[in-house]
């Protein structure tokens, strides 16, 4: 049976009866949690459990958790993390192995909940101009850096088990608005944006799944990437990302058009799966009913992708919370 090619999620601790026959039919590929989804750890696994038990298989659930700004988990079910870049500056030289440490503790904690994939890492190249709602969750202000340490974040996530989600492909960095209410154009040449934002997204293009990132490349296209066909085969060809590509959700103001135009578009430029979070139950329908199933190449991604997930490395916590704690000059958590 194929996946239905939607990412969705549930209104609130647990799943309603409707929810429950909802994806049982529709069968989405995987969930995601949000804060409101989230009271106590027994009740976290509880409702992983009902999302698992609804489509009838081990379907993967996902979740921001950058730590810092964007975390769903919270104290104390979770470690209150700096933000990212002041995260990775704090460590100097240090920063590969402290972000690595960082976001395999991180991956502890969700895999103990029993959610196996995390929204991270992000490879977006921070400019001066950078939003703030993007900024401090950046690693690093050159593409060399974001990349090597996107790739630690990732690994220490594939050693947690738990998947990474790349984003924001193919970059987000020089957006100066926030796409949750407005929709970012980037006016530069290819060549430019090859050297400094794709960079990053190359040299991390065997991850298993990535979310795009929803901006206008005025010299490229003028659609958003998420529904733009030369932007999506640009993520193939160029920057040659085979894995799972998941839109950044749908319902965010970058984007308009109703969510079941959205959903076909995406799926159509090039998207493999939509990402639809925040919506009632009558939404959630449409969107499902306009993504419909996977076609035949994205079951083969999704696949793949979910064959990457592998039973956690042994990790001792104390040793790597000292060993994170001396790399960061004793700041380690948010106070």
């Amino acid at each position: 049976m194929k996946f239905g090619a939607t990412i969705t999620d549930a209104e609130g601790l647990r799943l309603t009866l409707e929810e429950r026959a909802l994806f049982r039919q529709m069968n989405p590929f995987g969930f995601i949690l949000f804060a409101r989804n989230i009271d106590t750890a027994d009740q976290v696994r509880a409702l992983c459990d009902d999302f698992r038990e609804a489509v009838g298989r081990n379907c993967p659930i996902t979740i921001d958790q950058e730590g810092g700004r964007v975390q769903r988990l919270r104290a104390p079910m979770a470690r209150e993390w700096l933000p990212p870049l002041s995260h990775a500056e704090r460590a100097g030289s240090d920063a590969e192995r402290a972000m690595y440490l960082r976001y395999r503790l991180i991956a502890d904690e969700l895999f103990s909940l029993g959610v196996d994939s995390n929204c991270a890492p992000m490879v977006d190249v921070a400019q001066a101009e950078t939003h703030a709602f993007l900024r401090n969750r950046c690693y690093g202000t050159d593409a060399d850096t974001a990349a090597r340490i996107g790739r630690a974040v990732a690994q220490g996530h594939l050693d947690g088990g738990v998947l990474p989600v790349l984003k924001h492909i193919p970059g987000h960095g020089r957006a100066v608005l926030d796409s949750h209410y407005d929709l970012p154009h980037v006016d530069l040449p290819l060549e430019e944006l090859e050297r400094s934002d794709f960079a990053p997204f190359r040299a991390l293009n065997d991850l298993p799944m990535g979310m795009t990132a929803h901006l206008v490349y005025d010299q490229i296209d003028p659609k958003p990437a998420t529904i733009s066909a030369p932007m999506m085969g640009l993520i193939r060809e160029n920057i040659g990302f085979e894995g799972l590509i998941m839109t950044d959700d749908i319902s965010m103001k970058a984007l308009s058009g109703s969510l079941a135009d959205l959903s076909r578009q995406s799926l159509q430029a090039g998207c493999d799966v939509v990402l639809h979070c925040n919506g009632s139950l009558a939404e959630r329908i449409e969107v499902m009913e306009a993504a419909g199933d996977m076609s035949d190449l994205a079951q083969t991604r999704a696949d793949r992708a979910l064959a990457m997930r592998k039973a956690p490395q042994e990790l001792d916590i104390q040793a790597a919370e000292a060993e994170l704690s001396r790399l960061m000059g004793g700041q380690v958590y948010e106070r």
